[in-house]
């Protein structure tokens, strides 16, 4: 059975970092798998925040956390990481980590993942000023 849990969120200053990990338990392994990262918060329903896929070959970030962000996946431990750096208030809401199989008819890692295989239930991040 498919089970997606992310930690690693807080309450933070602007300008401090956060680690997310994001473990995936069902898959032997994330071979094979997208992983991403999106941010829920008030009026916002979804937005992707990064993406990697397993071959690592693709790699999105949303323009706003380029040079802060770093998505990165340790496939035999099924876990994958967004390191946060330089936060900012707007960075504030919740971040979820969602799996998707390749070599589906489904774009994949980009602008238009959807992560469609399953969610986590999120961390919280908030972000002082």
């Amino acid at each position: 059975q498919l089970q997606i849990v992310e930690s690693g969120g807080g309450l933070v200053r602007q300008g401090e970092s956060l680690t997310l990990s994001c473990v995936v338990t069902g898959p032997s392994s994330l071979d094979g798998y997208t992983i991403g990262w999106f941010r829920r918060a008030p009026g916002i329903e979804r937005e992707e925040v990064a993406c990697k896929s397993s071959s690592e070959r693709k790699i999105y970030y949303k323009d706003s956390v380029k040079g802060r962000f770093t998505i990165s996946r340790d496939n035999a431990r099924n876990t994958v990481y967004l390191q946060m750096n330089s936060l900012k208030p707007e960075d504030t809401g919740s971040y979820h980590c969602a799996l998707e199989q390749e070599g589906t008819l489904l774009p994949g890692c980009g602008p238009t993942y959807v992560g469609m295989d399953g969610w986590g239930q999120g961390t919280q991040v908030t972000v002082s000023s």
